[in-house]
């Protein structure tokens, strides 16, 4: 009579090989959205971008730093109305400025918030001019630029503070032409526009030396050329001050035209201290 064996358990496991445990699939897989992915295409190199592509970034880049005036655009309409009483205290005279329109009054408080938004906006918008223009740039370049991109915040800021010290000069001038037979009749319109145009064009103005010392980084210019085109430079600060400031006094260029000449100087010696 024949026996059967059952075998035995722990003979049966040594005997058959383990399945591998299959990987377990994550519950939140389905949070797992593609922009989100870690496993997303490398972005391709700029110098293999096609002319679509630059223009579909420059785009995107100029969206985003539309977007971020709003921030300071609805921060400067809420205080709209103490903003306008600074900008106004410069002005020699206390009397209320006028408006010709229904609209007009809405108008100024949201220039003056755009205004604003803008100066606020500054470093959102230096960062994406940088982040377009810096791929296109070797790793020297980069290196050497990278610190004037916030040093560039710096200078627009100073240049709005120079603006607002020289607009009771430069509105005392043009009020000092007033006679018994010519009066002022200064519109909100009129005056806020010339506030605003001052600020902007003082603020980009003081990027001039950032610009020169960048340019000598790259192999452009020198402190040797630079002082070789002292007189052609003048020349040129001199149009440049009456072409870009506002109104027809004689401060807003004087004074323009030498701070243009001393950051000139400024960036002549900043480019020899770099060694070019």
């Amino acid at each position: 009579m024949g026996l059967t064996m059952e075998p035995d358990a722990s003979t049966q496991s040594a005997a058959t090989p383990v399945a591998e445990s299959a990987p377990r699939r994550s519950r939140l897989g389905w949070l797992r959205l593609p922009f989100l992915h870690r496993n997303r295409p490398p972005k391709p190199d700029p110098g293999e971008m096609s002319l679509t592509a630059h223009l579909i970034e420059l785009r995107n880049r100029f969206f985003i730093s539309i977007f971020s005036l709003l921030p300071g655009t609805v921060i400067g309409y809420i205080f709209s109305d103490q903003l306008i009483g600074i900008l106004k205290a410069p002005l020699p005279t206390k009397d209320a400025l006028i408006t010709l329109s229904l609209t007009e009054p809405f108008m100024i408080h949201l220039q003056v918030a755009l205004t604003v938004g803008f100066i606020l906006a500054m470093p959102v918008i230096l960062y994406q001019l940088w982040r377009y223009i810096s791929p296109g740039l070797s790793d020297r370049e980069r290196a050497a630029a990278r610190p004037w991109v916030p040093a560039a915040l710096l200078f627009f800021a100073v240049g709005v503070c120079v603006a607002y010290f020289i607009l009771p000069y430069a509105t005392g001038f043009l009020y000092g032409f007033q006679t018994k037979d010519v009066h002022l009749l200064l519109t909100a319109e009129n005056y806020f526009g010339f506030v605003t145009m001052l600020f902007l064009a003082f603020g980009l103005v003081m990027e001039f030396p950032i610009i020169l010392v960048l340019l000598s980084k790259v192999g452009i210019v020198s402190s040797a050329l630079l002082r070789r085109s002292r007189r052609k430079a003048i020349l040129g600060i001199v149009i440049i001050s009456n072409l870009i400031t506002p109104g027809a006094d004689f401060v807003s260029p004087a004074v323009m035209g030498v701070t243009l000449y001393g950051l000139y100087e400024i960036s002549i010696v900043m480019i020899r201290m770099g060694g070019k």
